[in-house]
């Protein structure tokens, strides 16, 4: 049975059960505190903790899942994969431990050719928390299954909590009996190698508190309704139904496997390291063909560090097995194609995920060869000292110089023997630019290659006098245009110039690069960006707005003033920002971020919660009041040590050398090595205006705010809105808040009652549709559009009604079309005669909805379908006509 198969099968049992089925989800979590969707309640966790109301009672679906915590032991086992695809069944307040168990019990053992798996009921067991006993005896009495195929367990393993105070319950695991050749006998409390679970019913009855660990809390009561959480692991089910050893010899996957079998001409099955690295290659090409499906790209951060991992997992191991050639072109159509009839976007947005996965190829083994090398010569060198251990330095080489992941310094490491230095590798990223910055950077306008500065950088470093001046006197020393260095730039051009002095500042430390001219005899230019490609020197991409330049000649670069001044308020209102966080929720807020250009301010840092209204008008108000005070600002430079040793900030990101620029505002409240632009005493600044507050990570948040005539111009524009709602509200101010909250009850008053006369209208129509009822075959039928509507539950209230009054003698099927908020609704209602005659309202609603462009179904006695084309509803209610001719012919 195909592993599409599969799902479609427990998809119609649910369907034709009354469940709504409900798409996947991405595999990109909407919840910023984690990264994917890694189990497949994620989707439904706002209605099973009672967040949201569930717009259904009952619902099924195939959820798309990614879970790298156990990345390890991928290719090692029967069942770790890094995609999967889970199979639930969800009852929000509806049926409970007895319904989820009959169901599971009846899709899992009727017979194929009844729509079912197929398994036979003596390879299944079951385990059940250890006192739950009620499903121990609902086991008995639905599944009829002997007790000694129900074994009881603890928390460990059969209680489910979210790890958090709140919703829990026992949970049913189901499991198959994979035979003798597999391990011991005695049930999955025995072996759960043997023994594989295919499914787990959760019930969510219990709410807890007091919770210190996955077995250690308290059971406080109930929930106000008893939910159903169930999962069942599509790739589990496939192995065992298609007769294979594991997940990855299944119809989904095992066509990548068998392509990279073929490149590296080596037999799947012959040797154990090379069947591990076969299977590490099938699962990780899959889960990158997924995650680029959902519009993850491969970076050094977050989302896209993981995807590069998995792709670079597989590159390595494809090395391992002898192929030192590119095989994402071969190796990703293969996953395409055996994905593509359950995930289509695979096949129609290929070309967009094959040009990402061949880059990163690409790019990962010039990676590898330079980087082997020197790992293999580290290696070396260790073990002939008699060491054990690699040097963190070494593995921070590899990983800045060469990108070399740390993580595949480890995996070689240890398969040498050896363990790596850690915490001296943690230890040297602390003092290297973030991947965040580095990524920042990275799609910035790209600088020529490094090669190209050689020569300008052994004639000394750039002399940067703005700090004091804004303009100064300097001579050209180099010209580069397209990456190649050049004598001359012509009007028009483009091109970067190197200066032996300059007073434009070159983006660092959060603050964006200064605007400005260059200007010489017969030309100038416009300053469009300034950088240091390497350290020491300085260069400014310029446009040459008139003349030609050369070099050698005399050059004077000129800031824009205004811009520098606004750029120097933001940065320095940052420091302030930063101590006012620190005084108000301590020194473990540290920054972890921050963007400074002229009238705003952008500042990360490191906190678990968002902060309160009253938490950031407090911030805000320090800020303000540190302007209020005109605090001296100074700087000083000093070595790094003494400046640590006066409790000096280190700006996150920043690499520093021995001696440092100290930056203090109202001497040490704020002090922080710094070697931006500043105002000389903070009253400069102006204003603090706190605009924004978000989150940016698990725990991470971020503050915006506008900085001086910004500042002042945002204030002012908030001014006169509230003077335009006291004049047109003829309120005073600081009545308006109880003004808009009446105008807004009144408004909702008033919607309320048009939707009362817009369903009374509608039902004023309930005779005028009685009558223009049909006979099709057996069935009497209505199938009319409505016009417009306000509600879909308007829609299915009347056609309830009409179909009572069409009465219970005969078959009657009542299909209403109406288009609803812009978008079309059919309604489909069918009483008991037309039921047992073959008309199912779920299957008549699909069938409607697909002329809409949409999906539907629902139960045989009501369902709803919709779409996106509301000019399609007559032919969406003729196609039910349609149906049921062909169901009575």
């Amino acid at each position: 049975m195909k592993t599409a198969e599969i799902a479609q099968r427990y998809l119609d049992y649910f369907e034709n059960n009354g469940h709504v089925i409900v798409p996947s989800a991405s595999l990109v979590s909407p919840d910023p505190s984690v990264m994917f969707t890694i189990a497949g309640m994620v989707p439904f966790i706002p209605y099973l903790n009672g967040t949201v109301p569930p717009p259904y009672k009952r619902a099924a679906d195939v959820q798309k899942c990614i879970r790298t915590n156990d990345i390890e032991e991928v290719g090692k086992t029967a069942r770790h994969g890094t995609f999967f695809q889970m199979l639930g069944n969800w009852s929000f307040g509806d049926y409970f431990k007895e319904g989820a168990i009959g169901y599971a019990w009846e899709l899992l053992t009727s017979s194929e050719a009844d729509g079912g798996l197929g398994f036979a009921e003596r390879d299944l067991w079951v385990t059940v928390y250890e006192d739950d006993d009620e499903a121990a005896a609902l086991w008995q009495k639905v599944a009829g299954l002997p007790a000694d195929r129900i074994q009881r367990l603890g928390r460990e393993d059969n209680y489910w909590t979210t790890g958090q105070p709140g919703p829990a319950g026992p949970c049913s695991e189901i499991y198959f009996d994979r035979g003798p050749a597999y391990g011991r006998d005695g049930g999955p409390a025995v072996d759960d190698d043997r023994f594989t679970e295919i499914w787990n019913l959760v019930f969510m009855q219990y709410a807890i508190a007091n919770v210190t660990s996955k077995v250690d809390f308290d059971i406080v009561g109930d929930l106000p309704n008893k939910n159903i959480d169930t999962g069942m692991g599509l790739e589990r089910v496939a192995f065992i139904k298609q007769g294979v050893e594991n997940m990855y010899e299944t119809d989904q996957v095992r066509p990548v496997l068998d392509r990279a079998v073929d490149l590296s001409g080596r037999r799947y099955g012959a040797v154990h390291e090379d069947d591990v690295r076969f299977r590490i290659v099938a699962d990780h090409v899959r889960s990158s063909l997924m995650l680029l499906s959902d519009g993850v790209t491969p970076s050094n951060e977050g989302r896209g560090y993981i995807l590069r991992r998995l792709m670079r997992r597989a590159i390595r191991s494809m090395r391992l097995l002898g192929v030192d050639a590119p095989t994402f072109p071969e190796l990703f159509a293969a996953s395409r194609d055996a994905m593509k009839d359950a995930y289509p976007v695979v096949e129609t947005d290929y070309s967009r995920i094959s040009a990402y996965a061949v880059a990163e190829e690409e790019t990962f083994l010039r990676t590898l060869a330079s980087g082997s090398t020197i790992l293999d010569m580290a290696v070396e060198q260790t073990k002939d000292a008699g060491k054990t251990r690699i040097a963190g330095s070494e593995a921070f080489l590899l990983h800045d110089t060469y990108g070399f992941p740390i993580d595949l310094t480890l995996e070689i490491a240890q398969e040498a023997g050896l363990d790596v230095d850690r915490a001296g590798f943690d230890s040297l990223m602390q003092e290297q630019r973030t991947r965040a910055k580095a990524d920042a950077r990275s799609r910035k306008r790209a600088l020529a290659d490094h090669s190209v500065y050689s020569a300008f950088r052994a004639a000394g470093e750039t002399v940067f006098s703005g700090y004091t001046d804004l303009e100064t006197e300097s001579r050209v020393l180099g010209l580069i245009v397209d990456g190649a260095s050049v004598e001359r730039a012509l009007a028009g051009q483009t091109a970067e110039v190197i200066l032996a002095e300059t007073t434009l500042y070159a983006e660092s430390g959060g603050q964006v690069a200064d605007k400005g001219i260059i200007v010489g005899p017969g030309y100038e230019l416009d300053v469009l960006d300034v950088q240091r490609p390497v350290a020491g020197l300085i260069s400014h991409t310029v446009q040459v707005r008139s003349g030609e330049v050369g070099v050698g000649q005399p050059a004077t670069s000129v800031v824009d003033a205004a811009n520098r001044r606004a750029a120097r308020q933001a940065h320095s209102a940052t420091h302030l920002v930063h101590a006012a966080l620190r005084d108000t929720l301590g020194k473990t807020a540290t920054q972890a971020g921050s963007l400074n250009r002229a009238g705003y301010l952008r500042f990360d840092f490191t906190w678990g919660q968002a902060l309160s209204p009253e938490t950031r008008s407090e911030i805000e108000e320090i800020a303000n009041n540190a302007v209020r005070d005109n605090l001296e600002v100074t700087t000083r430079v000093l070595a790094l040590d003494e400046a640590k040793a006066l409790g000096a900030q280190a700006l996150f990101g920043e690499k520093y050398g021995d001696v440092v620029r100290m930056v203090d505002i109202g001497g040490p409240w704020s002090r922080e090595l710094c070697g931006g632009t500043h105002v000389s005493s903070s009253a400069e600044i102006g204003l603090v205006n706190l605009v924004g507050e978000s989150s940016v990570g698990a725990s991470n948040r971020r503050v915006e705010a506008l900085v001086g005539l910004d500042a002042f111009r945002e204030l002012a524009a908030e001014r006169a809105i509230v003077s335009q709602l006291t004049a047109t509200l003829k309120t005073p101010r600081d009545q308006l808040p109880t003004r808009i909250a009446e105008l807004a009850a009144n408004l909702k008053a008033a919607e309320k009652k048009i939707a009362q006369f817009e369903a009374r209208a509608l039902g004023d129509k309930l005779p005028q549709l009685v009558a223009s009822a049909e006979r099709v075959g057996p069935f009497q039928v209505i199938a009319q559009s409505l016009g417009t509507a306000s509600s879909a539950d308007d829609v299915r209230t009347l056609a309830l009604q009409a179909r009572d009054r069409l009465g219970s003698d005969a078959a009657a099927v009542v299909a209403l079309g109406a288009e609803v908020s812009g978008r079309p609704v059919v309604i489909v209602a069918t009483n008991e005669v037309a039921r047992t005659a073959g008309a199912k309202a779920g299957l008549l609603a699909k069938g409607a909805a697909a002329a809409l462009g949409g999906g539907g179904g629902g139960r045989d006695d009501v369902a709803q379908g919709g779409g996106t084309d509301a000019a399609a509803l007559p032919a969406a209610l003729r196609s039910i006509a349609t149906a049921l001719e062909s169901q009575s012919a």
